[in-house]
């Protein structure tokens, strides 16, 4: 138990030391747009390109990938029942209301890395741009103030190792 004490401890520090960033406002306001570019539409825009380009392993493999990681997340977010900031901090307000009461992990950026991973196994000559926009969704979580640092860091790994695991059983 002191190990997590420790880790939540270091945690709060990262968040209260991204909270104090001179541009903090500016990356609140950036943070919304970008958060908004996981919220969904945009995985089921990669779903009905699939399916038009006739990928079908391909889109098996992601309907696959995000069925294990949405199993997954919400095993982890109702066992580990982490509060989030607003709720674990004192004196402090999100800049958006999440739409769930738990953090751990960040949702948001699990998804945001599935398909991070999923698209630069599709399109490896992208890699940067997947990774660079999924690693923007996981500090917009944090600059928003919903999620924990380690909130989306266990969200990118786990993302990225249902992605890993899909496309190595789905597509070899």
């Amino acid at each position: 138990m002191a190990v997590l004490k420790r880790i939540h401890h270091l945690d709060v520090l990262a968040f209260y030391w991204c909270m104090a960033r001179k541009r903090r406002v500016f990356f609140t306001n950036v943070s919304r747009k970008v958060s908004f570019t996981a919220d969904g539409p945009f995985y089921a825009l990669i779903a009905a390109l699939l399916y038009f380009y006739d990928q079908s392993q391909w889109l098996i493999a992601l309907l696959s990938a995000f069925l294990l990681e949405r199993c997954l997340y919400f095993l982890a977010k109702n066992s580990f029942k982490r509060h989030r900031p607003a709720e674990a901090l004192d004196n402090f307000k999100s800049f958006i209301r999440p739409s769930d009461h738990f953090s751990f992990p960040s949702g948001h950026t699990s998804g945001a890395f599935l398909i991070a991973y999923f698209l630069s196994e599709w399109i490896p000559e992208l890699n940067v741009c997947w990774y660079f926009w999924a690693l923007n969704i996981a500090f917009s979580r944090v600059f928003l103030g919903v999620h924990f640092p380690t909130d989306t860091v266990m969200g990118a790994v786990l993302g990225s190792g249902c992605a890993f695991i899909a496309i190595g059983v789905l597509i070899g």
